[in-house]
């Protein structure tokens, strides 16, 4: 079945144009989306872009996930504010990711879903001269590094962009914490730290049940399959691992086989009844792939990670949680502390901070207070260039930065962000810097040893 009209998803336009040389294009580039099985493909088309044609080729199995993302096209089409205007091409059938490398209906290809078989499509669309712009986790497995080892080579040799969706860089808490970081006037250097006192420790706390774009989020049955979507380090943790590396090491290019060790791990599992099972996933049942972790009527998902590590010596340790749901006026949670010689700089997000991130510099001691306060006073006035209304509320050892509103974006946006910036590399490809992809390297590595630790 090629093109298909659900009448549940009023607001799209069913197109039938295909990328060619020489047609109605004039900005180079189209997107094709391959298996939207999470929500973060569509987030991708939450906003338009004017250097990407607005016609988009869906190429996916016919079932809830990619009906789930056409109805969130559909409103973002149909919304009253800003809409957007995305045509839709459908391609259904069980050979649907064959016939999209046959037909080569764009130049760009967005996968957010199933993780297993990510690598292996990534792969492929290099191969086949595809630029790839992929929700994480690119792997789920050491096994796999290889494979993703020689992706990135290829897609440079080819002159393809291949990236990740990183979109937690572009939340200005890190942002700030980044730029504290590296102010040796105002953090020092950073500590090696040990086993007991890490130099890095951070925590993630996501939530099972959601809502994303005003929408209750619905989350497939194969989502709490942890040999299909990975555990909680394997997914979600590759942010935090990036952030570790992109703030205590920016533009660094280290190598995952001589500067990283995965020291040890952890996993538990969130325990979900049936009825909160059926409640965000829609199933009347625990499907037989998940069998071997239902017991007594509960599914046992083994989602939580702990794991430490060293990056060039430097101490880590960082926790990966998968709660049910958030408390009232919360949601999806990070904080992260880099202990230097004169400062620590924290992120914190609990109650106190009334569940939304804030930055905090701490002085070591007493004595190190005002020399730290003063060159912190210093970097926030050459901040206001980029960020006009910074400011620093000082409460005895410790001051927070306060962040203008229009800063805080959130992360939907983030989304935009990330394609935009993709968008400079897709111009001009060797713009991309090395780091990034030994960057990924180093990330995989951890997130999947971690796993493996922890098992």
């Amino acid at each position: 079945m090629r093109f298909i009209v659900v009448g549940a998803v009023a607001g799209l336009v069913f197109c039938t144009g295909l990328y060619l040389k020489g047609g109605e294009l004039v900005t180079g580039a189209r997107l094709i989306v391959v298996d939207p099985g999470h929500f973060h493909a569509a987030l991708v088309q939450k906003e338009m872009y004017p250097w990407l044609a607005k016609q988009v080729s869906v190429y996916a199995p016919l079932g809830p996930d990619v009906l789930d993302y056409l109805n969130r096209i559909a409103q973002f089409n149909s919304r009253g504010e800003h809409p957007t205007a995305w045509e839709i091409e459908l391609h259904t059938g069980p050979d649907f990711f064959e016939r999209m490398l046959r037909e080569r209906a764009g130049n760009v290809i967005v996968l957010a879903g199933r993780n297993r078989p990510k690598i292996a499509r990534i792969r492929a669309s290099v191969e086949a001269g595809l630029n790839i712009l992929a929700d994480k986790p690119w792997i789920i497995t050491s096994a796999e590094m290889p494979t993703l080892e020689r992706v990135l080579t290829e897609a440079g040799q080819k002159g393809l962009v291949a990236y990740d969706i990183m979109t937690e860089r572009y939340e200005i808490t890190a942002i700030l914490q980044r730029e504290l970081v590296n102010d040796e006037g105002v953090f020092g250097r950073l500590t090696s730290g040990n086993a007991e006192e890490p130099a890095i420790s951070a925590k993630s706390v996501h939530h099972l049940m959601k809502q994303v774009a005003g929408t209750p989020l619905r989350r497939p049955a194969w989502f709490f399959d942890v040999n299909e979507a990975g555990e909680g380090l394997a997914d979600v943790g590759t942010h935090v691992v990036d952030l570790v590396q992109w703030t205590a090491f920016p533009d660094k290019m280290l190598d995952y086989k001589t500067d990283v060790r995965v020291l040890s791990g952890r996993h538990w599992p969130t325990v979900i009844p049936q009825s909160d099972f059926q409640k965000v996933t829609g199933e009347p049942a625990f499907p037989r792939s998940l069998e071997a972790h239902v017991h007594d009527g509960n599914l046992q998902y083994f989602c939580n990670n702990f794991v430490h590590y060293t990056v060039e010596g430097i101490h880590v340790k960082l926790d990966i949680l998968w709660n049910w749901e958030a408390p009232p006026r919360a949601g999806d949670m990070y904080e992260a502390s880099f202990r230097g010689t004169k400062a620590r700089v924290e992120i914190r997000q609990g109650p106190q901070q009334q569940y939304r991130p804030e930055l905090y510099v701490v002085a070591n001691s007493v004595s190190l207070k005002a020399e730290v306060f003063a060159e912190l006073r210093r970097k926030v006035e050459n901040l206001q260039k980029a960020y006009p209304g910074l400011a620093i509320y000082e409460d005895g050892s410790e001051a927070r930065i306060v962040i203008p509103e229009k800063f805080r974006v959130g992360h939907e946006a983030h989304f935009a962000q990330v394609t935009n910036r993709f968008f400079d590399y897709l111009k001009a490809p060797r713009t991309m810097p090395a780091w990034e992809n030994t960057n990924m390297l180093v990330k995989y590595f951890i997130t999947t040893k971690g796993v493996e630790l922890s098992q």
